[in-house]
C-alpha cells in the first residue's frame, strides 16, 4: 500500500494531503503568517477570575482571552506556580533543577481557581484547543512536551505506555526502562512508535526533553508577558513527528526550504528513510499533478457521494454536526429494503468515518442512517463504525444506533473544522449564481449516463449537450465517448446543441425519444 504525503507551500498557506493508495485520508491547512499554537506554552497574564465558571480569562496574545478552567489546572499547578516565580525572581540564573526542588501539596480536586490565582499573574499554560468560532483558545496547566518518541510531563510522576503497542513484554521492558531512567517530578508518556527502539535512543530524547523544558526556565531574565515560553514545531514537522513511524512510502514538497528541512528532520529520526523525501519542481500545481484537487472537490461539499446512487448531505451548526444518509434512487434490483438499507448503511458508515478525519469534525455528531428494523443489522453497522474509525487519532465515543436510526459520536475538537470551498463562480451567469464544481462534470455525467442505460437497458443512446461539451467528450483518439461506450457496452453519440448552456445534458432513445432522468 502507498503511503503517501504530500505537501503543497504557497506564499500565504501550507497545505498537507495524506493519501493511501492515492486516496486521500487527510488534508490540514496551515496559514504561513500564523504560528500552529495547539501544544504551545505561553507566560500569560491572568486578565478575569470568574468563580461562577471557576475558572480564568487568560491574556496569551491571541485576539480573544484564554480560556483555564479549575480542572484543567493539574495537581501540582503550585509546584508549577512557585518554580515559575523563582525563575523569575533569579532571572533563570542559579535555578535549581525540578528534580531537587521541593514540591508543594496536591490541588484539591474540588477546590476554587480564585484560592490559586488573581488578576494580573503571570502564570505558564499551554494551549489544548484553538480558537473557535466565538470562543478563544482552551487551556491546561497540566504541560506536556511531545517527542518523537516520548512525552514529557513535568511535576508527575507517573509512566503510562501507549495502549496500541501490543506485546506486554514490551510494555514492561519499556516502562521498566523509563522508570529506572526518568528524573524525579517528571512524568513520561511512551507513544507507540517506541515498540523496539533502542536503550539508548531514549535515553537521548529524554535527556533533550528535560534539557528543553528547563533551558526554557533559564531564559526568563526579562519576561513581558505574553510572550511564547516553548514553541510547537511548524506544521509540517509535527505531522511527521505524530504519523512517520517507516510506512511512509513518499513525502513529495514543492518548496525547496521546506524540502531541506523536511529532509533534514527524517535523517536524524530515522537516516534509513532519507531517500523517501522527494522536491517536486514543476509548472504544473502538486495538488494537479497527484489528483487531489479533484478529490478535495469531491469530499469538501454539502453532499458527498458514496457510490451507487448513495450520498451524504453534512450540515454544521455551533453545537453540533449532522449527516443524513440517503440511499438516492439507485437500489439494487432483487434486493428486499431491509437488506438495501445494511448495505448502504456498511458503506456509508466508511465515508463517515473518513469525512470526520479529512475535515477534522469534532464535539458531538448525529449520523442519521437509512432505518433497519432487525437488532443483528444494527449491531453490524455499530462494529463497522467502530472498525472505520480505529485509525483515528482523535479521542472519539461512538454509541450505538438508536430505535430512531441515529448514531451519535463525541470526537475530540481541537482546532476549528476545516471548510473548504467546492463551489465555483458559473460560467453562463458571470458570478450570479453558482453550479457544482466543473472538475466533476465528466464524473456526474458518465454516473447518470450509466444509470440510464442500466435502467432502459439501452444498446444505442443519443446525448446533447453543449458544443464545448461535446468537443472534449469526442477529443483525442481514445474519446472518453469511446471509453464510455466500451464500458458501458452501449453505443453513445453526441450531439453539440448551440442553444444550450454550458452544462445542460439531455439523454435520447435511438428513435429520438428524450429520456426523462
Amino acid at each position: 500500500m502507498n503511503n503517501d504525503l504530500i505537501i503543497d507551500v504557497s506564499p500565504s498557506e501550507i497545505t498537507i494531503a495524506h493519501t493511501k493508495d492515492k486516496q486521500l485520508v487527510e488534508l490540514s491547512k496551515e496559514k504561513r503568517n500564523l504560528q500552529f499554537s495547539v501544544g504551545n506554552i505561553y507566560l500569560g497574564k491572568v486578565k478575569k477570575i470568574m468563580p461562577g465558571l471557576n475558572a480564568a480569562f487568560v491574556d496569551v496574545g491571541f485576539e480573544k482571552d484564554a480560556f483555564l478552567h479549575y480542572l484543567d489546572l493539574g495537581p501540582q499547578v503550585r509546584t508549577l506556580q512557585k518554580y515559575l516565580e523563582t525563575a523569575i525572581q533569579r532571572k533563570g540564573k542559579n535555578l535549581t533543577p525540578l528534580q531537587r526542588f521541593k514540591s508543594e501539596a496536591d490541588i484539591d480536586k474540588k477546590g476554587k481557581i480564585s484560592d490559586l490565582f488573581k488578576g494580573g499573574e503571570t502564570i505558564l499554560v499551554q494551549v489544548a484547543k484553538e480558537p473557535i468560532s466565538t470562543k478563544g483558545p482552551r487551556l491546561s496547566s497540566e504541560l506536556s512536551i511531545a517527542g518523537r518518541n516520548l512525552v514529557l510531563i513535568p511535576f508527575a510522576e507517573k509512566v503510562s505506555i501507549s495502549q496500541k503497542i501490543p506485546s506486554s513484554e514490551e510494555k514492561k521492558r519499556l516502562r521498566g526502562l523509563i522508570q529506572n531512567l526518568k528524573p524525579k517530578h517528571y512524568g513520561v508518556i511512551v507513544r507507540t512508535v517506541a515498540e523496539g527502539k533502542s536503550t539508548e535512543l531514549l535515553v537521548d530524547e529524554l535527556k533533550e526533553l528535560v534539557n528543553r523544558f528547563e533551558n526554557a526556565f533559564k531564559q526568563l531574565q526579562h519576561p513581558k508577558p505574553p510572550q511564547l515560553f516553548i514553541g510547537e514545531m511548524n506544521r509540517a514537522s509535527t505531522i511527521l513527528r505524530d504519523n512517520f513511524n517507516g510506512t511512509f512510502s513518499n513525502i513529495y514538497v514543492n518548496d525547496e526550504l521546506y524540502y531541506r528541512d523536511i529532509k533534514e528532520y527524517i535523517s536524524a529520526i530515522a537516516p534509513e528513510s532519507e531517500k523517501i523525501v522527494r522536491y517536486i519542481k514543476s509548472s504544473e500545481p502538486i495538488f494537479e499533478r497527484f489528483g487531489i484537487n479533484k478529490q478535495i472537490k469531491l469530499l469538501f461539499g454539502r453532499t458527498v457521494s458514496v457510490r451507487n446512487g448513495a450520498y451524504l448531505i453534512i450540515e454544521h451548526t455551533e453545537a453540533l454536526h449532522v449527516i443524513d444518509v440517503n440511499s438516492g434512487n439507485r437500489t439494487r434490483l432483487g434486493n428486499d429494503q431491509e437488506t438495501n438499507a445494511l448495505e448502504v448503511n456498511l458503506l456509508a458508515a466508511q465515508h463517515v468515518a473518513q469525512q470526520l478525519r479529512l475535515r477534522d469534525m469534532g464535539g458531538i455528531i448525529v449520523i442519521d442512517f437509512i432505518d433497519m428494523y432487525t437488532a443483528e443489522h444494527r449491531q453490524r453497522l455499530f462494529e463497522k463504525m467502530k472498525e472505520a474509525m480505529a485509525d483515528d487519532r482523535a479521542r472519539h465515543n461512538i454509541l450505538p444506533v438508536s430505535k430512531f436510526g441515529l448514531m451519535q459520536i463525541t470526537r475530540q475538537r481541537v482546532r476549528p473544522e476545516l471548510s473548504v470551498p467546492t463551489l465555483e463562480k458559473c460560467p453562463t451567469c458571470k458570478g450570479s449564481g453558482e453550479i457544482t464544481s466543473s472538475i466533476l462534470f465528466d464524473d456526474e455525467l458518465f454516473n447518470n449516463l450509466s444509470y440510464i442505460v442500466e435502467r432502459e437497458n439501452l444498446k444505442k443512446i443519443l446525448l446533447r449537450v453543449h458544443p464545448y461539451v461535446a468537443a472534449y467528450l469526442t477529443k483525442g483518439l481514445f474519446t472518453l465517448r469511446w471509453k464510455w461506450s466500451r464500458k458501458l457496452h452501449c453505443h453513445i453519440k453526441v450531439e453539440g446543441m448551440p442553444a444550450f448552456s454550458l452544462i445542460e445534458t439531455h439523454f435520447y432513445t435511438a428513435d429520438n425519444e428524450e429520456i426523462i432522468q
